[in-house]
Order: structure tokens, then C-alpha cells, then sequence
């Protein structure tokens, strides 16, 4: 059940995050067929997140070190992007425009994202 909700919270901060960034767009027919790709790329970069970050965390944890934690933001945004070209390779209607969108889209869905979990009570994670 917390996945299903971890999932939904980043479908929804996805689908804020392209109507905030310019650059970052779900193609598509009707509303069905948009929320359905929200949630099958939300889901995609939640892989992403759990598989690849904290492998480049190992590897580059000097480069944390040296900019103090402002490489994040470059990884954060490459990961995004890697995300835009699995959903690509999957045909679906998912666009990243290049990497300032990547940038600025990996920051307003981690700040969207900690809001909405801040606002969901989590109370389904003591379950």
C-alpha cells in the first residue's frame, strides 16, 4: 500500500512539475491516457532513484564533498533525463527539453513531492 501511494504522490508532483517548467511535457489524447503515462513515468524514475542514485553517490562521493552537496543537483537532473529517454524507448509521451528543464524539473518535483508527503499522513506506513 506505501508504494501505491509513494507512486501516486509522484505521479502528482510529476504532473505539477510540467505544468510549472516550461520545457517538460506529457503529450497525449484524453486525460486517461496523460495520467497514465504520469504514473508509468513516476514510476520509472522512482526506479531510477532507488537503482542508479546511490551508486553515483559511491562513486562520486568526492564530488559531493567538493561542491558541498551542489553535484546533487547535476545528478538529480541527469537522472530525470535518463528517465525522459527509458519513457522515449518505451514510446511514451514524455518530453524533456534538455538539461535546464532536467535541472529545474528535478527541483520543483523534489519540492512538490516533500510537500505532498508532508500533507499525506502516514498513517498506511505503520500498517
Amino acid at each position: 500500500m506505501g508504494l501505491l501511494v509513494r507512486l501516486l504522490i509522484g505521479a502528482l508532483a510529476l504532473w505539477v512539475t510540467t505544468l510549472v517548467v516550461p520545457g517538460i511535457e506529457v503529450d497525449g489524447g484524453s486525460t486517461a491516457e496523460k495520467a497514465g503515462t504520469l504514473i508509468v513515468v513516476a514510476l520509472i524514475f522512482g526506479v531510477v532513484n532507488a537503482v542508479i542514485k546511490p551508486l553515483i553517490k559511491v562513486v562520486g562521493c568526492v564530488f559531493y564533498i567538493l561542491t558541498l552537496g551542489l553535484f546533487a543537483l547535476v545528478v538529480n537532473a541527469l537522472l530525470f533525463l535518463l528517465t525522459d529517454w527509458i519513457a522515449g524507448a518505451l514510446d511514451l509521451p514524455f518530453h524533456i527539453s534538455g538539461f535546464w528543464a532536467a535541472f529545474w524539473g528535478a527541483i520543483v518535483m523534489a519540492v512538490v513531492t516533500w510537500a505532498i508527503s508532508v500533507l499525506v499522513p502516514d498513517s498506511w506506513e505503520r500498517r
